[in-house]
């Protein structure tokens, strides 16, 4: 009989960054029904309460975490705070972002060092200090960083979003590479146009429907349709899978248009 890979993370301790809301709080609610420990991070606890506790009525365990990506000494004190309560951590999801949007010309400086700073900046902070936790234990681990389409195809008005998810997804080669080593695997999911309550509005517009007519597959992603990809890396079955990047966009990634 052929063996077949093992997607199972039961028991496996996962950060999830930027889970207070959107992807971020999917993911986490993903990783929770697969049998992982999560610890739910973002700087807005109060929404992280409420998802502990519809994660905990499910069956699954999720632990609050006050956590700034941005701030060094705050990460630190996270993992600190999960290992504490839950055990080793073996994944992160390094999900926290933010999107400034406007013309080019309205961008200011600061738009740019936030959008930075949280996206890319803030990524390789908590990669860092999570890689550095797992070396020190002699511990193998998974990162998964969320990158974007938008890291490889450009549109308007979000040009340091861009910038930082095109960053990001060769961080996560540079990450791959140097830490293979250590048994840490780093890969990136990029998803495309996903639907949450943040773009609802607009992909009910005649612009966000005329955006959704240049998809391959003609409809705008849905949260779920990232699960597969996440489960695969985070779980057994990559084993042998380091410094990729898996799009989930609908074929948005290979159009001509």
């Amino acid at each position: 009989m052929v063996a077949l890979p093992s997607f199972d993370i039961s028991g496996e301790v996962a950060l999830v960054t930027g889970a207070s809301s959107g992807i971020g709080r999917h993911f986490a609610e993903v990783l929770a029904a697969a049998g992982a420990k999560v610890a739910a991070a973002a700087r807005r606890t109060d929404r992280l309460d409420d998802l502990a506790r519809e994660i905990g009525t499910a069956g699954g365990t999720c632990l609050p975490v006050a956590c700034d990506v941005t701030d060094q000494n705050s990460i630190v004190a996270a993992i600190a705070a999960v290992e504490a309560q839950l055990g080793p951590p073996t994944i992160l999801v390094n999900n926290a972002g933010v999107v400034v949007s406007k013309p080019l010309f309205e961008h200011t400086e600061a738009d740019w060092d936030h959008v930075m700073d949280t996206n890319l900046k803030g990524a390789w902070l908590a990669a860092r200090e999570f890689a550095h936790h797992l070396v020190a234990a002699k511990r193998p681990g998974r990162i998964i960083n969320i990158s974007s389409i938008l890291g490889f195809r450009t549109v308007g008005y979000v040009p340091a979003y861009c910038a930082a998810k095109a960053g990001l997804t060769h961080l996560t080669h540079v990450l791959a590479m140097e830490l293979a080593r250590y048994g840490i695997l780093v890969n990136a999911l990029a998803p495309g146009y996903i639907e949450t309550d943040f773009n609802r509005e607009f992909f009910e517009t005649e612009a966000g429907k005329r955006l959704i007519a240049r998809i391959p597959m003609r409809r705008i992603g849905q949260s779920p349709d990232l699960d597969g990809a996440l489960l695969f890396l985070v779980s057994p079955a990559s084993a042998y899978v380091t410094g990729t990047v898996i799009s989930v966009d609908g074929g948005h990634g290979v159009a001509a248009i």
